[in-house]
């Protein structure tokens, strides 16, 4: 094992129990991966997250063959393998966090309700309903990925993808809160939801502005 390969494994078992102190996966709901060069660190079936330490992370090639560790990986390993190879992230992550499962059973789509979910890609689309830890489901989430940093499986959960395990954690928050904010307020009436040009001036604004980094006063 390469000493980025060991370095992935810890970086992911961090993940791991980061998105388990956060309340988006429960028990073994959920998986982690890192792309390092032609190899994948990912979470092993049946590892419970909130304890994954990194000699329990697996390490497989792109065509899914374990070149190192002692466990199964996931059963998810088409749905991680497939977003690498379409879209060549650096790192995946799949919860079954609460809110997220909760409007896949009863969204087509995430309506983008603010201007924080530019940075999903804009509205969050919702793959239609396949079996867990099959290439059809795979399939079907690429497909709702498209132009996206996340998706929603129907009746299942989340998936989003990032440049690293943290990157792609923080965008299972942002993913979730912004579940939680549509839920909020549909009880309460019809959500307002932002339009092509509102997003386009939100894009210009942080462009223009450096919005989310911090700046020097000028003298």
């Amino acid at each position: 094992m390469t000493s980025e390969q060991a370095a992935a494994r810890e970086r992911v078992a961090r993940a791991s129990r980061a998105l388990a102190t956060k309340g988006l996966v429960l028990g073994t709901a959920g998986n982690v991966s890192e792309r390092v060069g032609e190899h994948v660190a990912i979470t092993p079936t049946g590892a419970r997250l909130e304890q994954l330490e990194p000699d329990q992370v697996t390490i497989v090639d792109l065509d899914g063959r374990v070149v190192a560790g002692e466990l199964a990986p996931t059963s998810e390993l088409d749905l991680h393998l497939g977003i690498y190879r379409r879209y060549a992230p650096g790192a995946v992550v799949h919860t079954h966090a609460p809110l997220a499962c909760a409007l896949s059973l009863v969204l087509d789509e995430l309506p983008c309700v603010h201007y924080a979910m530019l940075a999903l890609g804009g509205s969050v689309r919702v793959a239609p309903y396949r079996t867990f830890g099959t290439p059809e489901l795979a399939e079907a989430a690429l497909e709702a990925l498209v132009d996206r940093s996340a998706a929603l499986l129907a009746n299942h959960g989340a998936v989003v993808h990032a440049d690293d395990p943290q990157a792609a954690v923080e965008c299972s928050e942002l993913l979730e809160w912004a579940c939680t904010l549509y839920w909020r307020a549909a009880a309460i009436g019809t959500p307002r939801t932002l339009d092509g040009d509102a997003l386009a001036a939100v894009s210009r604004a942080v462009a223009a502005r450096g919005y989310g980094t911090t700046h020097r006063l000028s003298e």
